[in-house]
């Protein structure tokens, strides 16, 4: 060991320590607003599905519906890549992992829908069905059959539907707990909400269940909608989203954008109102920027264009739902709605290929980063290495690569990806 070298400074401890004073407020805001990603996987997708639609069936019929288009519209991996536009070292492995899906999980996230896919129902209707899908929900947790992620979207906090949405709230988690307590996959919507004091109402009243029943503070979260312009930018000219993330307390997991509601709002005709207009695009930057570093989530809205009909028109409504898919993964929007089983498909094919075809070149990435070598064409900073490890894990969670293709290419097992994209520090 060589001799420490004394250097000449200026500053005394005791104006180190001035400055570390006066700024521990500042670190502790930022510890508390901004604390990075959870580290729990984030689901590729959301479902929604009418009440009085959902059964204890509907993952399963949603993955044999969408398996059966696939057969009749593009029976093999040459047919779907040629739909897609894949590459052709692309059409094999995407096509097999994505019918490999459909069979083994295909809905990631599902949210019976109580709000506008329900509408308005005689209360002795919709308590039924709130304590019918309760009960549906506990049994599928129980008995393996459930998506990854479950919950309910209730209606919201304007003054006319304000009762009946707390109404079902209370009741769905109610019979959660005495089916045997609330699941940990556990997922509930608050939609179109306008000002931040709904998300202060909606915080009360996740804390007085979990003292009604003794559970620990903070169990109860919940995803935000944005789909009103004012959710967007407030009365008083300020930006909106991040009061709204602020007012949540630390209970808030996502937002959710609502692609029609929210172009409606803006005066978008129907026929232009898709998740890749403009204003779409200027509602999910801002909502991104608000989201950055907090670990609120982001997840684009749905096309309505339904794949259905004859193949020509399947194949017309999969190649649209591919290019969306593919541009809000392109635009950091990693998860999106789906309104049909013949979605999922595209959903698959899209997140797979995505996450595929960088593997090779990202892995490079990480080996050049945490070998601390300069070769190649690109100069990686910490943030970007962080990131790189954030695409692996995504892609690995959503079932796109495997453990042993991304440890083979990078050395790095899931833990070391996980301390390397920050995830849960």
């Amino acid at each position: 060991m060589g001799q420490r070298t004394t250097v000449a400074t200026t500053f005394t401890s005791a104006v180190r320590e001035g400055v570390g004073k006066s700024l521990a407020a500042v670190d502790a805001e930022l510890a508390r607003r901004y604390p990075g990603d959870a580290g729990t996987r984030q689901p590729v997708h959301t479902v929604y599905v009418p009440a009085d639609a959902f059964t204890a069936g509907t993952v399963r019929d949603w993955g044999d519906r969408a398996l059966a288009a696939l057969d009749e519209h593009a029976p093999d991996a040459e047919a779907f890549a040629a739909v897609l536009g894949l590459p052709g070292e692309l059409a094999g492995p995407v096509y097999e992992r994505t019918r490999a899906k459909l069979e083994r999980e295909p809905v990631e996230d599902l949210r019976i829908d109580f709000e506008d896919g329900y509408g308005p129902r005689p209360d002795a209707e919709e308590d039924a069905a709130a304590a019918r899908a309760a009960r549906l929900v506990a049994e599928a947790y129980a008995g393996g059959t459930a998506a990854p992620y479950m919950g309910v979207r209730v209606k919201c906090m304007e003054a006319a539907v304000r009762d009946r949405g707390i109404r079902t709230l209370d009741i769905f988690l109610t019979g959660l707990m005495e089916a045997g307590g609330l699941p940990d996959g556990l997922m509930l919507t608050l939609p179109k909400v306008t000002y931040p004091e709904q998300v202060v109402a909606m915080t009360r009243l996740a804390r007085e269940f979990e003292t009604a029943h003794g559970l620990a503070e903070g169990r109860i979260r919940f995803e935000i909608q944005i789909e009103t312009t004012q959710a967007v930018l407030g009365a008083d000219g300020r930006a909106t989203v991040a009061r709204l993330i602020d007012a949540g307390g630390g209970r808030v997991t996502a937002l959710h954008y609502g692609t029609f509601d929210y172009s409606a709002a803006c005066g978008v005709g129907a026929a232009h109102q898709a998740p890749d207009h403009p204003v779409a695009d200027h509602a999910k930057a801002v909502m991104q920027v608000a989201a950055a570093g907090t670990g609120v989530r982001l997840s684009d809205g749905s096309t309505n264009v339904l794949p259905v009909g004859t193949t020509a028109r399947v194949h017309e409504a999969w190649r649209l739902h591919h290019g969306l898919v593919r541009r809000s993964l392109a635009r950091a929007y990693y998860q999106g709605w789906d309104m049909h089983p013949g979605h999922l498909p595209t959903r698959y094919a899209a997140v797979y290929a995505y996450y595929r075809e960088g593997l090779e070149r990202a892995a490079a990435r990480l080996v050049a980063y945490t070998e601390e070598r300069a070769g190649g064409d690109v100069l990686d900073e910490p943030a970007t290495a962080r990131a790189l490890g954030g695409h692996l894990l995504r892609g690995l969670d959503c079932g796109a690569v495997d453990t042993a293709e991304v440890t083979g290419l990078t050395g790095l097992d899931r833990d070391a990806l996980e301390r390397l994209a920050g995830r849960g520090v």
